[in-house]
């Protein structure tokens, strides 16, 4: 089913998925693989790694500073997470182990921003994020995967 306000894509990355799971679990980490430039810090005070119910603050930009407060909504430990902003969207993080064409073993992860049960969808539109989430999610698992391979010039 296509449905726009859900974004979804994939990245095989040659990494054990427990390995990749602890960045995504770590807030502290989340503005270290923000492929969209808007995730600048964990807020202090808030849990060093997620589990399904935690609340966690993340200092933002997108023009302005602010601050958003999610809630891990998904937990599966080493498979999946997510988490809900105030407004209803997710975001989404799918682990599956896999091999590449080359026989390497790794991890399909699969990130998504998922709106569909948003109200107000027409302000998602009117903010851009059915435009910029593609290419941001796909920046977001490149740095995740040269963060947790160590191969900062990895390329796309």
């Amino acid at each position: 089913m296509n449905n726009r306000y859900l974004v979804s894509r994939e990245r095989f990355i040659p990494a054990a998925p427990e390995a990749i799971f602890e960045v995504l679990a770590t807030p502290a980490l989340h503005s270290v693989i923000d492929g969209s430039g808007t995730v600048k810090g964990a807020q202090p005070r808030g849990p060093e790694r997620l589990e399904l119910g935690a609340r966690f603050g993340m200092e933002m930009n997108m023009k302005v500073d602010y601050k958003i407060l999610n809630t891990v909504c998904e937990f599966e430990e080493g498979r999946r997470i997510a988490w809900r902003h105030f407004y209803g969207h997710i975001w989404r993080y799918v682990l599956e182990p896999a091999t590449d064409a080359d026989g390497r073993a790794g991890t399909r992860v699969t990130e998504q921003w998922d709106a569909r049960a948003v109200r107000g969808k027409f302000f998602l539109r009117l903010a851009g994020y059915l435009r910029r989430h593609p290419a941001s999610i796909e920046k977001t698992l490149l740095r995740l995967e040269q963060h947790v391979t160590g191969a900062a010039g990895l390329a796309r």
